[in-house]
């Protein structure tokens, strides 16, 4: 089927370029002029996939992030022409998965989405595979080969989260929220101390994946020999 992919930006040079770039590889294009726009886009048709631009009026695309973290499941490629690290940790913490800084190659951008998708795809499944880990949701096992490994609830559910979207960067409150939920009134400390016990766990296969520490925003898992 062919995947359908959101395009929010108020320029329409950069959509006219995308939209045909994206067209090419095969993909089906919804333009959005602006944030308000892409959200009314997105209530007709939900995408695969979303292209942000940061700068937009009447809903910015920090704002967009969010609205289409918090509606859908689906990947977010965000535009930014900043180069600030306080714009991109806002993107991130917004829900982001990738950014792209203008000016781009739109063959980056290419690399990018075809990237996410892959991530993505991982998740539609009950077993996730860490190269020879393999993690399985329906049943809270562990496996390596024939050796099962259990972890207690939360540590399970810590690394099945992170390990779902391999490379995507979770902020502790938002780990906080899926895991523990709204009512949580505990210490955000919680998640650092779960990270430290899984990767005591598994410091055996540091070959296969890590978790690593993004200073000031939270955690991502990201695949070593896959």
């Amino acid at each position: 089927m062919m995947k359908k992919i959101l395009v929010a930006d108020d320029d329409n040079n950069i959509r006219t370029l995308l939209k045909h770039v994206l067209t090419r590889e095969g993909y089906q294009v919804m333009e959005a002029s602006d944030g308000r726009d892409a959200i009314h886009k997105l209530k007709e048709s939900i995408a695969d996939l979303a292209v942000v631009d940061v700068m937009m009026p009447h809903v910015d695309g920090l704002e967009l992030c969010q609205h289409i973290r918090e509606t859908y499941d689906i990947p977010i490629i965000l535009l930014t022409a900043r180069q600030q690290l306080s714009d991109k940790e806002q993107g991130y913490l917004r829900g982001t998965d990738d950014y792209v800084t203008k000016p781009f190659e739109p063959e980056e951008l290419l690399f990018r989405i075809k990237a996410l998708f892959r991530r993505y795809s991982i998740a539609s499944d009950d077993r996730i595979r860490l190269n020879s880990l393999v993690i399985d949701r329906k049943n809270y096992e562990i496996t390596d080969g024939d050796e099962v490994l259990l972890l207690p609830v939360k540590e399970f559910e810590l690394l099945s989260q992170l390990a779902q979207y391999p490379g995507r960067l979770y902020s502790r409150s938002e780990l906080i929220e899926l895991l523990w939920g709204m009512d949580y009134e505990g210490d955000e400390r919680t998640v650092d101390v779960h990270i430290k016990r899984l990767r005591q766990r598994f410091m055996d296969y540091q070959n296969d994946f890590v978790i690593r520490t993004v200073r000031g925003i939270g955690y991502k898992l990201e695949m070593v020999n896959s």
